[in-house]
This record gives C-alpha cells, sequence and structure tokens, in this order.
C-alpha cells in the first residue's frame, strides 16, 4: 500500500454514520459519536503510519445547529473530551492541529480548548490534523468574498486583480492544500456542503462501512481506490495526447 499513499498528500473525511451504528445495536446515539471518536483516533495514527501529510475531518456542520440540544451538546463534549485526552500524545507525536470553521456563536469554553489545542502544537511538522468545526462550506465562501471585497474597498485590491490563488487564500483552509481524496462513509452519496471549492478536483470515494467502524483496512482499500484513478485536471493522459 506504500505505492498507493506515494502522491497523495491530503485525505479529507466526512464522518457519517454515528448515528445509524447506535440505533442498528439499540444504543442512544452519544454512544455512536463516542464510537466515532475511537475511530477517528484510528485514523490519524493510520495516515501517520502510511506517511500521508494532512487529514481533514468534517466534526460539526453549520447546519448540525438544526439538531436537538441535547445532541449539540454531546458533540461539544466529545470535542472536549478529545482534546483532553488526546492533545499531549497530538503535540508529541508532532501532530499539526487546526480547528477551521466559523468561531461565533461557540461557547467560551470550547474557544478556549481550540485555542490549547492550536497553540500547544502550532509549531509541529510531522502531520496535520484539521478539523472541520462549526464548519460549512458556502459559509466559507461568503467569509472570503467579504475579506476580499473589504481589501477592495480600501484599494488594496482591483477588482481585476482578483484571481483563484487569492480567492483561495482568503479561505478558512487557505494555508492547507486541496484534498487529493475525499471520502465519505456510511453509504451517502452527498457532499453536505464540504469543502465545495477545495474538491474541484478531488477524487470522491463513498464508503459503506459506518464511521464507527472505520480503520486502517478502510483507509488503505480507500487508498487503493484512489490509485486506480486517472487524475487528469481537465487534461488528457499521457495515452489520450498521444493518440
Amino acid at each position: 500500500m506504500g505505492d498507493a499513499s506515494a502522491d497523495i498528500k491530503h485525505i479529507a473525511i466526512i464522518m457519517d454514520g454515528n448515528g445509524r451504528w447506535a440505533k442498528q445495536r439499540g444504543l442512544p446515539r452519544q454512544a455512536g459519536h463516542e464510537r466515532g471518536v475511537e475511530a477517528l483516533r484510528r485514523t490519524v495514527r493510520a495516515c501517520q503510519g502510511l506517511s500521508l501529510q494532512h487529514l481533514t475531518v468534517f466534526s460539526f456542520s453549520s447546519e448540525n445547529w438544526k439538531r436537538p440540544a441535547a445532541e449539540i451538546s454531546s458533540l461539544f463534549s466529545l470535542l472536549r473530551l478529545y482534546v483532553q485526552q488526546d492533545l499531549k500524545k497530538l503535540a508529541q507525536d508532532g501532530v499539526k492541529v487546526r480547528v477551521l470553521g466559523s468561531r461565533s456563536g461557540l461557547p467560551d469554553d470550547i474557544l478556549k480548548l481550540i485555542e490549547k489545542a492550536e497553540g500547544q502544537t502550532a509549531h509541529n511538522t510531522e502531520f496535520n490534523l484539521n478539523i472541520a468545526f462549526n464548519y460549512g462550506s458556502r459559509d466559507e465562501l461568503v467569509e472570503a468574498s467579504r475579506a476580499i471585497a473589504q481589501r477592495v474597498k480600501t484599494g488594496e485590491l482591483q477588482p481585476e486583480d482578483i484571481t483563484t490563488d487569492i480567492f483561495s487564500e482568503s479561505m478558512w483552509f487557505g494555508e492547507i492544500p486541496d484534498p487529493d481524496l475525499l471520502v465519505r462513509t456510511s453509504g451517502e452519496y452527498r457532499l453536505s456542503n464540504f469543502l465545495l471549492w477545495q474538491i474541484a478536483y478531488s477524487e470522491l470515494v463513498f464508503m459503506d462501512c459506518l464511521w464507527p467502524d472505520f480503520g486502517e483496512e478502510h483507509l488503505k482499500d480507500a487508498l487503493g481506490i484512489y490509485k486506480c484513478r486517472d487524475r487528469r485536471y481537465g487534461g488528457l493522459t499521457v495515452n489520450e495526447t498521444e493518440n
């Protein structure tokens, strides 16, 4: 599997299926979320073992505010638990943690946890764990547009100077390379407002596995599928140009 990951730097995952996993077992949704955190730990370790550089996970969507208050509270509690239990090891392992999304509306203790996680790992370079939290891609696009509009208003930019690179740099994910591969678990075939700008040329893999069951073998399967794909970025393959 070393070859499958040789040319891939960034995997993004929509971690879907926690609730269904719990329902199938007659357990509360909270139990599914807790097992989902365990799956995240396994996946981070697996990505490091395969010498990947970036893992981005969709942890809490801006649309998740529509869920019952009790479930929102449990999702926040899981972030607290993950940071409290895993931050020290992540820091020791050279993992740089970034939490990307809107900070608006988040409880003060969550904001402090995010600042702590980012601050303690800011200089790490071995691996990048990017957590999309309170994130929505349309919100990100709007915020980037506002930032660019402000630069035009102040005279720093002219409208004709706006390029795709400038737009990308203005995004919450501006410092992070676009994903090579996007994986969604649970068998759903939706993007759910996740990284819509960044996945323009990403390979998409949809897996039937529910997120709490996800592990290294599933990751290797996704990488194997990726290896068989032909990424052309709108161009032609060598064989096609020769013909």
